[in-house]
């Protein structure tokens, strides 16, 4: 009650109070008395953003489907929620029942981006609850992270008790059942975390030591448990057609950045980027049934009552039902008033058919990803596409009316020469004659974005060796392309180079830059994917007086023999695959796409692709 008090008073006096006050429609409500095991769910960044997540609403509702476990959620407040709490000193608390998160049972991060890693330092001091895992005693709640990030855990490893990797669907389940008879039995924490880590997926770091070498690379990994696996393998659910999904997802109640019905249609991707971390650690491609799809979105709008569905996957144009799909729901939305959104489209003649048909009234913007400007580079990439590919899809796209359209391009990528950054504006100069030659001489009122992003070296991928780029050499190269992109309709946006920075120290980070992070948190660091919360200057102290070099962290390129941070996490993709797509890309070569034939990634040794059923 007194906390409830305390929350009634300081929302009046913050910008957006409905990110704090739950009761959302479809939101999960239990009797306590009935539940034995509680779980925090945490998002380390805003309501708005949390909520777009849909591997949120996937794991709330595969552990609120249990009878006796409850999924709480909670995010991380804004800075002026934040500056009320502590002045009223009211610990951060759970959206469902307005616990504080240092009653629960378990605490669960979601880490899908390195940037958020001073979010989640900063929401457990706000929770009371010690950052380090050494110092929390049996009166505190296990503290538990999983997603992308987790496979390379070893920045966050201080301060996470264990990291679930790989699909949690049943995995997260799994270890809060075993959590709740382990605390039935009497069992201490260390004997839980010793039987977990013997599920496949999960990886505890305390049962583990880093010696180094002199030079500051790892020497080897010692297991400091006899019950932990000496490589920790990655928790993959060979098929998703009879996996749960969410058709009532918590609706917020401020406007999420996202906000749709949303279906996964298939997890995984066949193209090979070399530089995407999502397409080698969500392998195998697994899809589901087209009429599973339409089941799901229909009972979805019928349950939230969205105006918009949206299709996800990594390239929803790949989907092997992709045009018998795409007709059945253009029909049902048609009829259902539901406007139809499909992102990461290959764009060739059927799918500008299907948008043309989705956006007959208004044309939103088209936005494509060439990642590189020449075609020698993006050979080194394996993006598969071809200059014609782009030139027939936007010149299609502007006969048939849209009038903005977005290139992605990425700088900073192995062998980039200023060749290659002269093709961006010379594609972006092409793109602008194309649209006269429909619109006139003077282009009439269409746009053309162009962004690029810093390329950073990930984990698990055939560039997980390279270097990254400095920051001088960024901002060379953005001034250069700003001094090239001085183009009548074209509008030239880039990422801030420190920020790409801190992402490449903590990507391929060791255990030793925790202790970055902790002086990032005691500077007041958190929020640091939003630009208006980023202090460079608090980071680049707090690399300093922790003594963790970016040099010796992002711009040195990694010898194939050393011994990798996340080496003892098994993604199911092998090193020799990668090493040979390493040698491909400097040989400007490209692996074909794996519906045409496996790769030979390693990946079937676990799960059977499904590639060469749904293609071959």
């Amino acid at each position: 009650m007194e906390l409830q008090k305390k929350l009634d008073r300081i929302l009046k006096r913050v910008e957006k109070p409905g990110r704090y006050i739950g009761g959302e429609v479809n939101s999960a409500k239990k009797d306590l008395i009935s539940v034995k095991e509680r779980m925090a769910f945490a998002f380390p960044d805003l309501y708005e953003i949390g909520m777009s997540y849909l591997g949120m609403q996937i794991l709330y509702n595969a552990v609120n489907k249990e009878e006796v476990m409850y999924c709480e959620r909670v995010f991380a407040p804004s800075p002026d929620m934040e500056k009320l709490m502590k002045e009223e000193n009211l610990p951060l608390f759970t959206l469902e029942t307005k616990t504080p998160l240092k009653e629960m049972n378990m605490v669960g991060f979601t880490l899908q981006y390195e940037m958020s890693y001073s979010t989640v330092l900063n929401m457990l001091s706000l929770s009371e609850i010690p950052l380090m895992s050494s110092d929390r005693g049996e009166e505190y709640p296990v503290i538990a992270a999983g997603g992308p990030c987790a496979f390379n855990p070893e920045p966050m490893a201080d301060f996470i008790d264990l990291f679930l990797i790989g699909d949690g669907e049943n995995l997260l389940p799994d270890v809060l059942k075993l959590h709740m008879k382990c605390r039935e039995k009497g069992l201490s924490k260390k004997e839980f975390l010793e039987k977990a880590s013997e599920m496949e997926g999960v990886y505890v770091p305390c049962f583990y030591e880093i010696q180094y070498n002199d030079d500051g690379t790892i020497k080897k990994l010692c297991k400091q448990n006899s019950k932990a696996p000496d490589v920790v393998i990655r928790n993959i659910l060979p098929e998703i057609e009879t996996a749960d999904f969410p058709v009532k997802p918590v609706i917020p109640v401020v406007e999420a950045v996202h906000d749709r019905a949303v279906v996964e249609t298939f997890r995984g991707c066949t193209r090979g980027c070399r530089f995407c971390q999502a397409g080698m650690i969500y392998r195998p491609v697994r899809e589901r049934s087209t009429d599973n799809i339409l089941n799901i979105a229909k009972a979805q709008i019928e349950s939230t009552g969205n105006d918009e569905l949206s299709l996800l996957s990594l390239s929803t144009s790949d989907y092997s039902h992709f045009r018998d799909l795409a007709l059945e729901l253009m029909d049902y939305c048609k009829k259902a008033n539901v406007s139809l959104s499909l992102p990461s489209l290959r764009i060739d003649k059927f799918a500008f058919e299907v948008l043309d048909k989705i956006q007959e009234y208004k044309k939103s913007g088209l936005t494509y990803a060439p990642e590189a400007g020449t075609q020698r580079l993006r050979d080194v990439i394996n993006k598969g596409v071809t200059d014609e590919d782009i030139y027939t899809s936007v010149e299609q796209a502007i006969s048939l009316g849209w009038r903005h359209i977005k290139l992605y391009f990425m700088i900073g990528l192995p062998t980039e020469t200023t060749e290659d950054l002269d093709g961006i504006a010379e594609i972006a100069k092409n793109i602008i004659e194309i649209n006269k030659k429909y619109n006139g001489p003077k282009g009439g009122k269409f746009r053309l974005t162009v962004s690029v992003s810093n390329f950073v070296p990930k984990a698990d991928t055939p560039f997980q060796w390279e270097r990254q780029n400095t920051p001088e050499e960024f901002m060379e190269k953005h001034r250069y392309l700003e001094s090239k992109l001085k183009i009548k309709g074209v509008t030239f946006n880039y990422h801030d180079s420190f920020t790409s920075v801190c992402e490449a120290v903590f990507a391929r980070g060791d255990r030793r830059c925790g202790r970055a992070l902790l002086a990032a948190h005691e500077k007041g660091c958190r929020l640091d994917g939003w630009t208006e919360h980023f202090y460079p200057d608090r980071w680049q102290n707090a690399f300093e007086e922790s003594g963790i070099n970016p040099d010796f962290y992002a711009f040195r390129e990694r010898t194939e023999d050393e011994i990798l941070p996340w080496q003892h996490i098994e993604c199911g993709v092998s090193k020799a695959f990668l090493l040979a797509e390493r040698e491909k890309a400097y040989s400007e070569k490209t692996t074909r796409d794996c519906r045409y034939g496996c790769a030979g990634c390693g990946i079937n040794k676990r799960v059977k692709c499904m590639t060469e059923g749904i293609y071959g």
